[in-house]
């Protein structure tokens, strides 16, 4: 199986309205909920796929409970798990608000409940048991309040123990921490990228990552697809065009691609072309964890791969 793991899980929200004006009343057109958090969104593309996948995490309060719900309902049918460990605090809400008339969406995130160092202990052995299963973990999204700012680089740690790959998705200081334990792969956007290495030329910034700890690096660079830097080569993936929609959880499809061609041992270019071609599918897609499967079968031969010089 593949495990996911979303520390700080939500209840995504998004509401719809004809256009978004700064400092005026909205009539909203339509509200969706969902099961949310970035490990979240990955585990329902992954089970949508076919992939047997067992999320874990934390949750707690009536909106945590909701988000459970939720969770099984979206996921009815499809081989996903719910591990998400119990906590005191509420879990949060974030809220996407699209604007029918240009496709943006402007996003809202609350911070999410304080885990206590009780909470963490539970969830560091949850996590352990669990890893005695999977075949790949992914590490995903901002850290709540209360763990330490390390805490992703002590579970990659306990992964390369277990000899599970990892792949590691987050940002700022969490990603800098956790990137010296060494990721089997990194999956930055090109801005956490900049942050993380001081470049924004993408090709140096990818080599410098890798020489910073991460085993692979592939980065999200927006319209321009994909670039991966890793010990086999260096690829760039592009779609055949931009797509228009909602861009929540583009970068979490990227992720279950990824995943999905570990565990299949695909090689890098075909991992590559299903991540760019479910990332546009995903954009497709009303709400963050769907995607497009029509979109998805007829980008998919369309996507364009090119090699690049040697990784450093």
């Amino acid at each position: 199986m593949i495990l996911t793991v979303t520390l700080n899980t939500a209840l995504d929200l998004t509401y719809r309205v004809p256009a978004l004006h700064p400092h005026a009343s909205h009539r909203v057109t339509q509200v969706i909920e969902r099961p949310g958090g970035k490990g979240l969104n990955v585990a329902r593309v992954l089970g949508a796929l076919g992939h047997r996948t067992v999320v874990t995490g934390f949750a707690g309060g009536p909106t945590g409970a909701t988000v459970r719900d939720l969770l099984a309902r979206s996921t009815a049918g499809h081989p996903v798990s719910d591990a998400l460990v119990p906590v005191s605090g509420a879990t949060r809400r974030t809220v996407a608000v699209v604007d029918a008339a240009t496709g943006d969406t402007t996003q809202l995130n609350e911070p999410g409940p304080v885990i206590s160092p009780g909470e963490w202990a539970a969830f560091t052995r949850r996590f352990t048991e669990l890893l005695g299963e999977a075949r790949a973990v992914a590490l995903c999204g901002s850290l709540p309040p209360g763990i330490h700012v390390g805490a992703y680089a002590e579970l990659v740690r306990l992964a390369r123990a277990a000899a599970v790959p990892v792949l590691l998705d987050t940002s700022g200081e969490p990603l800098r921490r956790g990137i010296a334990a060494r990721p089997d792969l990194i999956k930055p956007n090109a801005a956490e990228l900049a942050q993380l290495t001081g470049s924004r030329e993408p090709h140096d910034a990818t080599r410098d990552a890798r020489r910073r700890g991460a085993h692979a690096v592939v980065a999200s660079l927006g319209r321009d697809g994909l670039l991966a830097t890793t010990p086999d080569g260096a690829w760039q993936a592009t779609p055949p065009a931009p797509v228009q929609g909602n861009p929540t959880g583009a970068g979490d499809s990227v992720v279950a691609a990824l995943l999905a061609g570990l565990v299949d041992g695909t090689d890098w270019p075909t991992r590559l072309a299903h991540a760019v071609a479910l990332s546009a599918a995903t954009v497709l897609s009303p709400v963050a964890g769907e995607f497009d499967a029509a979109a998805y079968a007829s980008l998919l031969p369309r996507v364009t791969v090119r090699e690049h010089a040697a990784a450093a």
